[in-house]
């Protein structure tokens, strides 16, 4: 029995979910939302909430239940509240400064890197003095929002000497000694 994938999905107020022919459609204040589903998973809307069921006990079958379910879940909460995520820029004359859908960062780097956004996520930068800029992203689309910051990340991944990088904000780097700690 899957845990996850026998929970109801509820839809919220506001929110529109279409089937047809194998597409799940859902729409909401944030934006809108597509996804296949596979033949083998069925997919109910009754009541206001959303039902995913498998055809049989395969091994397939039983990793596809959980996962319709929870990408079904992961696109109403975006469409209905959104998801945000921060990224904190670690390190001595790191900035950063966003315009529109372009974000300019200083990394260290001879030449200032420009990061083209997607139209579907918003970026602000924050910079206080005495503190590390930090790199706001919105969007209404997780698997996007996440594979945005996961890019950004891969500028200048956080690294365990000094803690110098790009890293999600209150992400625990595991720091080494160095050097000195040989002797």
């Amino acid at each position: 029995m899957s845990r996850i994938g026998n929970l109801p999905v509820a839809i919220p107020s506001g929110v529109e979910v279409k089937i047809d022919k194998g597409v799940l459609a859902v729409k909401g204040a944030k934006g809108e939302l597509s996804q296949n589903i596979d033949e083998d998973i069925e997919v109910k809307i009754e009541d206001g909430t959303i039902t995913v069921a498998r055809k049989s006990d395969s091994k397939d079958h039983r990793a596809k239940h959980g996962l319709y379910r929870s990408l079904i879940n992961n696109m109403i909460i975006g469409v209905s509240e959104g998801y945000k995520l921060e990224l904190e820029l670690v390190g001595v004359g790191y900035r950063a400064n966003a315009n529109g859908q372009n974000l300019e960062m200083s990394l260290g780097f001879s030449h200032n890197v420009l990061f083209q956004l997607p139209p579907e996520v918003k970026v602000s930068a924050v910079s206080e003095r005495g503190k590390s800029p930090i790199v706001t992203l919105e969007s209404h689309d997780k698997q996007l929002i996440g594979m945005v910051a996961a890019k950004l990340r891969s500028l200048r991944k956080p690294e365990p000497y000094k803690g110098k990088g790009i890293r999600f904000k209150g992400e625990q780097i595991r720091r080494k000694a160095g050097k000195a700690a040989a002797k």
